[in-house]
Formats: C-alpha cells, structure tokens, sequence
C-alpha cells in the first residue's frame, strides 16, 4: 500500500472439496453416464462396473469397454468390492480394452470429459452436490440431443501412429 493508491484487496481461495468423475460413453448412440463421487478408488470403480452391468445395460450380453491403463481399471477391482460369485458375474459381462500407454487420446471418454470440462466444469462449485446438479444437466441435454462421437481416426491413421501393433503382412503374387 502507498499513499495515493486504491486500496488493493486479493481473493483468498478457499478449497471446499474435491471429488472424481466417471463417465461411460456410448459413441455411436449418443449416450453417456456420469457417476460423481467423493473419491476415484478400485472400490468406486467396481460400484460404476455394477451399474453398468445392472442398471445402463442390463440385458446386454457383453459391455465393450475400452479403458486407459489406470491402476483401478482392471477386473481384480471386482473381487475386492464383491463376493467371488458376485464379481464373476460382473466380469463375464464386460469385455476389456485397454488404450496404449501415452495413448489417452484414442479413449473416447477421455474426449467426452474434455467436452464436459469445457461445457459444463468451468467453473469451481462449491460443493460435489453442485457438481452432480450440473453434471446431470448437461448429460440429458447431451443425450436427449443424442450427441454421437464423429470419430475421425482410421484403420490407415492406426498402421501410421500405431506401427509397432501392426504387423507387416506380406502378400505373394500367385501366377
């Protein structure tokens, strides 16, 4: 402060909280699910696998689902939350796909919640209800607009940034 001068005054940030997302994405139907929660644990995201299996599908035979290589995002995550004929029921409904390391941006979801970050996420709540408020809004606009992913990367793109997974297949003329 200086003679002279406004008198200047900062705002002090006071952190109310935090909580973690999990969102499954149907890219073709134009559908999402979001789960808030109070924390991103192997248990939480063994609840989500249930809720997915009895709840958001539950007359599919099988669940593609395509994960990153987070530590929680494996199927042991069941037999801990659930008893060993619960969890089995569960995984025999989901099968797994796991993105390349350093590969996040081929999971859709990853650009899903980048589209909720932007849309929806700006700016800080002050609690996980508004948060959940807020999140459930915008999944019914989005799936009431049944919001498709335009997924612009191609088997070609693949053989190029993936090379390494592709094998050379070489084809022999037969004359």
């Amino acid at each position: 402060m200086a003679r002279g001068k406004p008198r200047r005054e900062d705002y002090e940030y006071a952190r109310h909280g935090k909580c973690a997302l999990f969102l499954a994405v149907e890219p073709l139907g134009g559908f999402r699910q979001v789960w808030v929660r109070a924390r991103r644990t192997k248990l939480d995201f063994a609840e989500i696998l249930k809720a997915l299996v009895d709840e958001v599908y539950p007359r599919a035979e099988k669940i593609v689902l395509v994960v990153d290589n987070l530590n929680i995002h494996h199927p042991a995550c069941l037999y801990e939350r659930y008893p060993p004929a619960e969890a089995r029921r569960i995984a025999e409904k989901i099968e797994w796909h796991y993105t390349p390391t350093h590969g996040s941006w081929l999971n859709i979801a990853e650009c899903e919640l980048s589209v909720l970050k932007r849309q929806c996420l700006q700016a800080r709540m002050p609690d996980m209800t508004t948060v959940a408020e807020r999140t459930a809004a915008w999944v019914a606009h989005r799936n009431a607009s049944q919001v498709g992913v335009d997924w612009r990367f191609t088997t070609a793109d693949a053989r190029i940034k993936l090379k390494r997974l592709y094998p050379v297949v070489k084809v022999q003329n037969s004359a």
